[in-house]
């Protein structure tokens, strides 16, 4: 059993796609972010970033205690590695795989959100800022584009890549753009939007999250905390036990 510290965000998403693609039993630890859930002492200790996603792995590959994972890509690379799909073995396959999933980590991610930020959540609106953004999001969305000419899915073979980049693309409207400048990435979007795991991660998400608001409140939650928010005392993590030698005959 995993348990999901989970919001529905698009870094949320990207957990629940893999564990309904892979059918790893989980359980959803709801972590509503508006409200500060983010900075109890119970999920700091999984999550130090106080960012969601974070996973409890209670069954981990060498037997021993629970293994936490923080940060969205690491957790879709701990659970490729775990179960063995959508992940190549081969190094070539491989690095084609991981080079795209830390592109959006280090990139589309980012800039989607800075995007989001200053065009919706911002209390001041600020031209340069919401151009800035716009037009990087832009240029990430022609890069995508160009990856996916000639190929069905990003790094060839559907992967942790396809599942880290699809929910950063879904609220493309309120990021200013339009898929039809982009045939080779809208038509990788539509289909991804047709696998059954996808659509019951979205599923879930509703369920989740009945009312998706940022209101006045929530985001002097979410938005302008500094490293005085995270003082209060995090329980540590038990020592971890080191696996029994196997005895000699």
């Amino acid at each position: 059993m995993i348990d999901l510290y989970y919001w529905t965000t698009p870094n949320g998403h990207k957990v629940t796609i893999f564990l309904e693609e892979a059918k790893l039993p989980y359980r959803i630890r709801p972590v509503n972010i508006s409200k500060g859930d983010q900075f109890k002492p119970q999920f700091l200790r999984h999550a130090p970033n106080n960012r969601i996603p974070a996973i409890v792995d209670k069954d981990p590959a060498d037997g021993g205690d629970p293994i936490s994972v923080f940060e969205s890509g690491a957790i879709l690379q701990y659970l490729a590695e775990k179960t063995g799909r959508f992940l190549p073995k081969n190094v070539r396959g491989r690095v084609e795989v991981m080079q795209w999933l830390v592109w959006q980590m280090s990139g589309l991610g980012p800039m989607a959100g800075q995007n989001h930020h200053f065009a919706v959540y911002a209390t001041e609106r600020i031209p340069y800022a919401i151009d800035r953004y716009v037009k990087e999001t832009n240029r990430l969305y022609g890069v995508l584009d160009k990856q996916l000419a000639g190929s069905e899915f990003i790094a060839g073979a559907y992967s942790i890549a396809d599942m880290a980049c699809y929910p950063w693309i879904v609220p493309y409207e309120r990021q200013g753009q339009n898929l039809d400048d982009f045939p080779n990435l809208r038509r990788w979007f539509l289909a991804m939007g047709e696998r059954p795991a996808v659509q019951r991660a979205y599923e879930i998400a509703a369920k989740v999250n009945t009312k998706a608001t940022v209101t006045k409140s929530a985001k002097k939650v979410l938005f302008g905390q500094t490293a005085k928010t995270l003082t209060k005392k995090v329980p540590k993590k038990p020592a971890r036990k080191s696996p029994a030698k196997p005895r000699s005959r």
